[in-house]
């Protein structure tokens, strides 16, 4: 599931097209990658499929996770969730040398097929990776690198695959599956929580589990295929092709949660010498504001402008998008009797919003509650400072 330059995976399309009858040798595996810590999107592990026949001095990985940079309007389409990925095809032993770099677990499955079987999926294959049937639209859940694998067999095999599903755990959701792999990613996992609406906080079927790669291999692992009446395992043999040492995991110490309870403390003493002074620091309420606006219109175009699993987000519930660009118009005279009740209900809704955190649909991600309180503070601050009289200052002595 990570992003990969197009150039460097697809192998020479000339072989890929090659249409050839298999030996007898030749063999069709399922590869799951474990995760890989250095980009959040590798975190989740990658899946692909290998073919091996010794006779032709063939071993290819075929990945349905890749995407070509040159695409037409590729940003605006990465932005709006509808980027084409595409299959492709490389030696295998450059797909291993690469991902053992990573220190990513290789595990290998060796399907049980039967030679017309494997001639299929072969085929099948081969005609995917042509330039004209490479693409198709990537979802995060639904149609990604790992349930193109789970997808390849079901329509080669209608019916006669039954996959594993005994992982499925009850009450389990889509945000919840994600999460378990967001341990070591704490600004992403923040990331995710925030642009992902309640889409993502249903129960997970079984199926839906493998959209990640783990759950391919675990669903594999234990599943059947049937020929005429007969049931077989559909893996033969499996094989870790390599295991990492164990790694040790560290967070940084600027985590989303310690970064907000710093804003928290750093704000809350400009607030005290606020009070102190009788003048309020205006830079503070703007750049706050404006961060938590700026992060509502986000929410806003996530919600109506794309194709994401976006629409529905209670966050924004506490990134209020008018914040900005109201906070620029707080010191003019003639809405100072606006601001001074938009504040105060501003507080009050935050207040509430703070009490009812842990029941709401959508789980809000816990690192956002120092920041909420900053806004608690600050926007009952602002009230108060606009409720003062206002000093007149003293006209310049010209005589």
């Amino acid at each position: 599931m990570r992003f990969v330059f197009l150039g460097l995976l697809i192998f020479l399309s000339s072989i890929c097209q090659a249409q050839f009858k298999l030996s007898d040798d030749a063999e069709i595996a399922v590869v799951t990658f474990g995760p890989y810590q250095g980009e959040v999107w590798s975190a989740f592990g990658h899946n692909g499929i290998r073919v091996i026949d010794p006779k032709y001095n063939v071993d290819w990985f075929y990945d349905y996770g890749l995407y070509d940079f040159n695409q037409e309007n590729f940003f605006l389409n990465f932005a709006k969730g509808l980027l084409k990925y595409r299959v492709g095809v490389r030696k295998w032993e450059h797909s291993f040398a690469y991902q053992k770099s990573l220190d990513r677990y290789i595990k290998v499955q060796y399907l049980n097929l039967t030679q017309e079987e494997k001639q299929n999926v072969f085929d099948y294959l081969q005609n995917n990776v042509k330039p004209e049937n490479a693409e198709y639209l990537y979802n995060y859940v639904y149609d990604n690198c790992a349930t193109k694998i789970r997808d390849v067999i079901d329509e080669l095999f209608p019916g006669r695959v039954a996959f594993d599903l005994s992982y499925k755990e009850e009450d389990k959701t889509i945000r919840d599956l994600m999460e378990d792999y967001l341990d070591y990613q704490p600004w992403g996992d923040l990331g995710i929580d925030v642009g992902l609406g309640i889409q993502v906080d249903k129960e997970a079927s079984a199926t839906v589990y493998m959209f990640l790669p783990e759950y391919i291999h675990k669903g594999f692992a234990g599943a059947t295929i049937s020929r005429d009446s007969v049931i077989v395992p559909l893996v033969k043999q499996s094989e870790i092709a390599f295991m990492p040492e164990d790694q040790n995991h560290t967070n940084r110490f600027f985590t989303p949660f310690n970064t907000f309870v710093i804003v928290f403390f750093v704000v809350g003493l400009i607030t005290h010498r606020n009070l102190k002074s009788g003048k309020r620091t205006k830079w503070v309420d703007v750049l706050l504001f404006s961060i938590v606006g700026f992060a509502g219109w986000w929410v806003v175009f996530l919600w109506f402008g794309t194709e994401h699993l976006s629409q529905v987000n209670l966050n924004i519930l506490w990134a209020i998008p008018f914040h900005l660009p109201l906070i620029f118009f707080v010191s003019k005279e003639k809405y100072r009797n606006f601001f001074k009740k938009y504040f105060k209900v501003l507080a009050y809704w935050y207040c509430l919003l703070l009490l009812v955190w842990a029941i709401l649909p959508q789980p809000l991600h816990q690192s956002l509650v120092p920041l909420v309180l900053t806004m608690v503070l600050r926007s009952f601050y602002i009230s108060y400072d606009l409720r003062r009289p206002k000093v007149e200052q003293p006209a310049n002595d010209k005589g």
